[in-house]
Parts: C-alpha cells; structure tokens; sequence
C-alpha cells in the first residue's frame, strides 16, 4: 500500500498538466474570469486540435517524475544502479504508466466532465 501512495503521488500532477486541455476553461469558469460560452469555444479548440499536446506533454511530465522519483526515492542515480535493478524499474514504469492513464481518463472523462456539465459548458 505504501508503494501505491509512492506512485500516486508522482502521477497526480503529470494527470493534471495532460487534462488542462479541458480543465482550464472550467478554472476560468469557476474563478469568474470567463463566460461560459467563451469557455466553452476555448474548450473545443483546445480539446479538438491540440489534445495530444496535452498527452504528450502529460506523458513528459510523467516520465520527469518518474525519474526523479527512481532518483529521489530509490537512489538510482548511475548507469550501473540501473543495470542491477533493471526489473524493478520496468515493474514501476509499466505500474505507473498504468496508474497515470488510468488516473487521467478517471479524472477528465468522468471528473471534469461532470464539472463542465455542472457548470453548464457542455452537455
């Protein structure tokens, strides 16, 4: 359970940075620095052409902290560190490669849509 909390921890904020494609309308929605309708354009051209930025800049993110965790937490710093404990870096990078896509199709399809439906930008 331990080693659960360790990779949500490093997942959260690259799930974050790959979901403002939809997340920054509802934010300038909610902080009153928007209208809904603006909100709303700015969703679908975000979302429709420029989402796999998002992705891969989420997926960037990912891999940062994915390193500096390997780095910070498990002390694997060389080449030769990584060499002796190669499965236990592909078994974290494939548990939280899962973890992150599963955390961002939770948290934009199912959180921030309700949010955005909530707030009237999309039905």
């Amino acid at each position: 359970m331990k080693k659960m909390k360790e990779l949500l921890k490093i997942t959260y904020i690259p799930i974050f940075f790959a979901s403002l494609c939809c997340l920054s309308p509802v934010i300038l929605v909610l902080l009153s620095l928007s209208t809904i309708s603006f909100a709303s354009s700015i969703t679908d051209i975000l979302y429709d052409q420029y989402k796999w930025l998002f992705r891969l800049f989420g997926f960037m993110m990912l891999m940062i902290s994915f390193i500096f965790y390997l780095r910070r937490e498990k002390n694997i710093c060389s080449i030769n560190d990584v060499i002796k404990n190669k499965n236990k870096i592909i078994n974290y990078f494939i548990i939280t490669l899962i973890l992150g896509v599963i955390g961002y199709i939770f948290f934009l399809y199912i959180v921030v849509h309700y949010v955005g439906v909530w707030l009237l930008i999309w039905k």
